[in-house]
C-alpha cells in the first residue's frame, strides 16, 4: 500500500526513524551503483553517535518511559548532634541515560584510487541539536577542506538545520548540496504537498552528475518495509505541529487517501 502523500510522509519521523534512515541509505545506493560503475562505487558507513540529551526525543523517536517518580514521602529526619531537621525530597529523577544512535552514510568513492569524492548524508535528530548539531558541521567543514562534494537530505521537521542561514525559506523539509570548492550552497526547499526532487549527485571532474530520485527512493522503501502497518494515521503527526494551513491539507490528503 503507497503512502498518502505525494512527497514525504511526516508520520516517518516518528519510532521508525531509524529503520527509515537505514533503508533509505540502502535504496540510494542501490539506485547509484548502476549509473557509477565501473570508475565509481556507492558504500555504505556505518558509525554510532551517543545521543547525551535524548529527552526531546522520548515519546517521538525513543520509547516513551516514566521520567518522574513521586518518592515514598520519606520523614523528617534530624542529624546526630544538631537540632537541624532534613528536608526530604519532593521527587526522584532518573540519572540521564545516553542512548547510542546508529547513523548511515553514502560514501561515493572512485574505484582508482578509493577516494572519497561525495558523500550523502541523512540527518537524524542527533545532527540537528546540540551537541550533536556542532559535531555534526565540524564534519561539513571536514568535508568541505577534504575537497569532497556533500548532499544533505533533511527530511525532519524538527531541530535546526545543520545549513540554516536566513534566507532559507520555512518549509518543512529541504535538501541541500556543497559541492567541493563551491562558495554557494545549491538548495531544494521541499513544501509538504509536494513531490521529493530529482538531485544531482557529483562526482570529479570531468564527469557529469548522476541523478538521485528521491521520491523514487522513498517510494520504494515505504512499499517493501510495509510501513503503512505501523503507522495510524487516525493520530496526529509526531510533533513539531503544522501550520493552520498545512493541518488543513494534511487531513484532507488522509480522508481522500
Amino acid at each position: 500500500m503507497p503512502s498518502p502523500f505525494p512527497g514525504m510522509d511526516p508520520y516517518l519521523e516518528s519510532y521508525l526513524w531509524p529503520d527509515v534512515h537505514s533503508a533509505l541509505a540502502n535504496k540510494i545506493r542501490q539506485q547509484l551503483t548502476p549509473l557509477l560503475r565501473p570508475k565509481y562505487t556507492a558504500r555504505l558507513e556505518v558509525y554510532l553517535a551517543e545521543d547525551s540529551f535524548p529527552d526531546g526525543e522520548i515519546g517521538i523517536l525513543y520509547p516513551d518511559v516514566e521520567v518522574l517518580e513521586a518518592p515514598k514521602r520519606p520523614t523528617a529526619e534530624t542529624a546526630p548532634g544538631s537540632t537541624l531537621t532534613i528536608t526530604p525530597p519532593k521527587l526522584s529523577l532518573p540519572v540521564p541515560q545516553a542512548v547510542q544512535v546508529r547513523l548511515t552514510t553514502v560514501e561515493i568513492r572512485d574505484t582508482a584510487k578509493n577516494r572519497l569524492v561525495a558523500s550523502i548524508d541523512i540527518l537524524s535528530p542527533i545532527n540537528k541539536r546540540e551537541p550533536g548539531l556542532t559535531t555534526y558541521r565540524q564534519k561539513r567543514q571536514r568535508l568541505y577542506q577534504a575537497d569532497v562534494h556533500l548532499l544533505e537530505l533533511d527530511l525532519l521537521r524538527r531541530g535546526t538545520r545543520p545549513f540554516a542561514q536566513p534566507r532559507l525559506p520555512e518549509v518543512p523539509y529541504c535538501i541541500a548540496l556543497t559541492r567541493a570548492q563551491a562558495k554557494q550552497i545549491e538548495i531544494w526547499p521541499v513544501e509538504l504537498a509536494t513531490t521529493l526532487p530529482v538531485v544531482p549527485v557529483p562526482l570529479q571532474e570531468p564527469d557529469p552528475d548522476v541523478p538521485l530520485d528521491l521520491q523514487a527512493v522513498l517510494n520504494a522503501i515505504y512499499d517493501e518495509a510495509a510501513y503503512d502497518l505501523s503507522l495510524d494515521y487516525d493520530q496526529s503527526p509526531p510533533p513539531p505541529a503544522f501550520s493552520d494551513v498545512d493541518t488543513d491539507w494534511l487531513q484532507k490528503q488522509l480522508k481522500n487517501s
